[in-house]
């Protein structure tokens, strides 16, 4: 069964991931104007507990790690063992990824992929060690097509075992072939059951083309995240595309509130995650909540759409700051 987000009218469907205050180095754009110079694990901590204490004071229930997001866990299970009280609230994290930058943003390399048994034993394991019962969610980071993790059985056998535990079992997509990782996913089965429950994919005003994959994810019962709504900051940031900034200074907001309200209004979005890395950003990206497009401003960003293959070229090519 899929996880369920707590139902309140004051709750958004707006969720926080913290990538982005959980290690010192990531990929969104003018984030080296958000942080304080000082990257110490002591600041990133600081930082991380003041956005999720804002993040739950403006409803969001849903809260996004991974064992690569640096110290990400840990924060996260500070500031859930630092207040007692917050029981709604909803922990996914994801694992495949291994942090290798040693808490430097000029690492050669950030993060190694490896979807194997032995990497799944290891993370849930440090997971467990973190988060303990708190763990809602686990979900296989950056599914591909071509992963191992579509067609290892004995990964599905013991992901079957968590998902028996009472922890909803994943995946998160990326690439240009999202689509076919989601369709693969869900043909998935142990013992005659759906094994992946959740998605988690790409997909924004810029990069649509799961659209339609993630659609028919919903409609089989799995619930649907959406991450990179703003583009790692392309949505967000100087540059904006004039359409966006235009249709945003008609309306009134923010262009990030209105690139986050046009996936809102996708009815097969359960959650869609915010990566803000201050308070001021994600109280800007809640107001989404209160954005409404009509049929011919959705026409006038459906524009903005690249070819997949453009998209994930340019992503790639993002500076760690």
């Amino acid at each position: 069964m899929a996880f369920e987000r707590p139902a309140a009218a004051a709750h958004t469907r707006i969720g926080l991931g913290i990538a982005a205050v959980g290690r010192p180095g990531y990929i969104n754009l003018g984030r080296d104007r958000d942080l304080p110079v000082d990257r110490t694990v002591d600041a990133m901590r600081a930082r991380a507990h003041e956005v999720l204490d804002t993040a739950y004071a403006l409803g969001v229930r849903y809260f996004d790690a991974a064992r690569s997001y640096g110290r990400a866990e840990e924060f996260l299970a500070a500031w859930l063992g630092g207040r007692p009280e917050i029981r709604d609230a909803v922990i996914g994290s994801k694992w495949g990824y291994t942090y290798t930058a040693g808490w430097r943003t000029d690492a050669e390399v950030h993060e190694v992929k490896d979807h194997s048994v032995a990497t799944f034993d290891r993370q849930i394991a440090e997971t467990r060690a973190l988060l303990g019962k708190r763990l809602d969610l686990y979900q296989i980071h950056s599914v591909t097509p071509d992963s191992s993790a579509l067609t290892d059985r004995a990964l599905h056998e013991r992901l079957a075992e968590l998902a028996a535990e009472g922890v909803t079992i994943g995946l998160s997509t990326s690439g240009p072939e999202q689509p076919a990782a989601i369709r693969a996913a869900l043909a998935v089965t142990v013992d005659g059951h759906r094994l992946f429950s959740s998605v988690q994919a790409t997909h924004n005003l810029l990069e649509p083309s799961a659209g339609a994959a993630l659609a028919e994810a919903h409609d089989a019962g799995c619930s649907v995240i959406v991450k990179e709504a703003l583009a790692n900051g392309r949505l967000a940031n100087e540059g904006l595309p004039p359409v966006l900034a235009d249709l945003a200074a008609e309306m009134g907001a923010s262009p990030d509130a209105v690139a986050l309200a046009a996936v809102l209004h996708k009815p097969w979005a359960d959650i869609v995650l915010s990566g803000a890395a201050t308070s001021a950003q994600l109280v800007g990206n809640v107001t989404a909540d209160e954005v409404r497009l009509d049929a011919d401003q959705l026409a006038r960003l459906a524009v903005l759409a690249e070819p997949a293959p453009e998209y994930w070229q340019r992503r790639a090519a993002l500076r760690w700051t």
